[in-house]
């Protein structure tokens, strides 16, 4: 993923955009790999582990959600953020 900023700001539908799916999804995927980094190095931490697994299935809801109502956001979103489907 590239800078975050403007990860953020190529997906954003308007100015001052914060509340989109699409927004939402970049910034869990954000706090998702920084977690992800924090678990590699701290693999006891049990609370850190339930956070990250509830922040991925609110991002898999929403990734959903764009899936059902807009396929070509959601085909947007998938392929700036290098995600699979």
């Amino acid at each position: 993923m590239s800078d975050s900023s403007n990860t953020t700001a190529d997906l954003k539908l308007h100015e001052g955009d914060t509340g989109s799916a699409d927004v939402q999804i970049v910034r869990l995927t954000e706090r998702i790999l920084h977690l992800t980094e924090h678990m590699s190095e701290n693999k006891k931490d049990l609370s850190s582990r339930r956070g990250l697994l509830r922040l991925v299935a609110r991002r898999r809801k929403l990734l959903d959600y764009l899936a059902r109502t807009e396929h070509d956001r959601n085909h947007k979103v998938l392929s700036t953020l290098g995600l699979r489907r």
